[in-house]
């Protein structure tokens, strides 16, 4: 019988331990990240042949003025 009770009591501690783990994480995971120093957050576009977000750094201006993925989509957006 002081078998069970030890189990029991054992049992009872590591369910404990494992709830106070859980919940410190979920706190933790609820703050806001800091953006890495140096790393400068872009505009996203959007092509609109084909749909994809890609950096406004990396876009392709059409004759009408719209952005575009590759220069395949530049002209047949164009076009």
């Amino acid at each position: 019988m002081k078998y069970l009770l030890l189990l029991a009591i054992v049992l009872l501690v590591v369910w404990l331990w494992r709830g106070s783990r859980t919940q410190d994480r979920a706190e933790g995971s609820g703050r806001p990240r800091r953006p890495e120093p140096g790393v400068a957050q872009q505009d996203m576009i959007q092509c609109p042949v084909c749909s994809v977000h890609l950096p406004r750094s990396d876009a392709l201006t059409g004759p009408d003025g719209q952005l575009y993925c590759c220069a395949e989509h530049r002209a047949r957006g164009a076009g």
